[in-house]
């Protein structure tokens, strides 16, 4: 294999974009990643079309992509390759090195996957604080009338104390 990449996993996050509730890459961001032209990656997924199931890419609908410019600081549709773009999903990042066969293209897709099982990673840890979070409230919640019982009884308690008690025991008598 050639040289290692080194490309910010930043660079790479930012890339991906959510979309019909998938995490997906446009087909010019991966274009310029794997160092080939967007217009070439877009002949090899169509001569390997069997390869590219559904779930693997699709192609974004007019609404989509003007979204995406609306949403994602994306300057024009023109910036998205003037057509509608394909998007491709984790799967469909790896199986387009299988296509492209270039060192490159495996060792981005290497990179490109690392960084979408760390988000998945972190997503995991943040549902899990939010499920112990939820819990916690939960636990708390309807709290608040025994906070206050307590209150109340550590109030008469204290009123208890402050009044004087009459002196129990052996009494001297002054002289």
């Amino acid at each position: 294999m050639s040289e290692e990449i080194n490309l910010p996993q930043e660079t790479v996050m930012s890339k991906i974009y959510e979309i019909r509730g998938e995490k997906v890459m446009l087909d010019r961001d991966l274009a310029e990643l794997y160092d080939v032209k967007a217009i070439r990656l877009r002949e090899q997924v169509k001569r390997n079309s069997e390869k590219f199931p559904q779930h693997f890419m699709f192609q974004l609908t007019e609404n989509e992509a003007d979204r995406m410019v609306s949403q994602n600081a994306i300057p024009s549709k023109q910036h998205l390759g003037g057509a509608l773009p394909y998007v491709f999903t984790e799967h469909g990042v790896l199986q387009l090195a299988n296509v492209l066969k270039s060192g490159r293209a495996i060792q981005m897709s290497i990179k490109i996957i690392e960084v979408f099982v760390k988000m998945r990673e972190m997503f995991q840890m943040h549902k899990d604080l939010l499920f112990e979070m939820e819990e916690i409230r939960k636990k708390v919640t309807g709290q608040d009338e025994k906070i206050e019982l307590i209150f109340n009884y550590l109030k008469r308690f204290i009123k208890q104390q402050e009044t004087p008690r009459e002196p129990i025991g052996f009494k001297q008598s002054k002289k």
